[in-house]
């Protein structure tokens, strides 16, 4: 499963058995640090998921800012109180690469709005998949 952590919002994709493809999953809408956990816990029970991929928003300059900081909290977090692997994952530029897609698709800004986080998900995981088969067969 791949999560887009945002202040509002957390987008979340999964891939298929293979782990080949990513998908968009769903949006959550957050709450409170403890609601959001209790929400990620149901999904991995209800999606079978065995690992977490968090986009973790690197500057372009490589160092980590506010926003990496928070996410690197609640990674702590679902260390402590999730029963999966979880890594993070550098995310520069998935939510440029999920807008070009939506657009690319021809959905109006109010439809891309709701879906840019979940999109941006979908980038999150499928790149880490892209880059855990070249691993694999090198």
């Amino acid at each position: 499963m791949g999560l887009d952590m945002g202040s509002k919002t957390i987008g979340v994709a999964v891939s298929d058995e293979l782990r080949l493809i990513a998908h968009a999953k769903e949006t959550i809408h957050r709450q409170t640090k403890e609601k959001d956990l209790e929400t990620i816990a149901e999904l991995i029970e209800r999606l079978d998921v065995t690992r977490i991929v968090v986009g973790l928003p690197v500057n372009m300059t490589g160092t980590l800012g506010a926003e990496a900081k928070k996410v690197l909290q609640f990674v702590q977090d679902m260390r402590r109180t999730l029963p999966v692997s979880i890594i993070t994952w550098d995310e520069r530029l998935s939510t440029v690469q999920a807008k070009r897609v939506l657009l690319d698709a021809g959905l109006s800004r109010k439809k891309r709005k709701k879906v840019i986080d979940k999109t941006a998900a979908t980038v999150i995981l499928q790149t880490y998949l892209d880059a855990e088969r070249i691993r694999e067969s090198s």
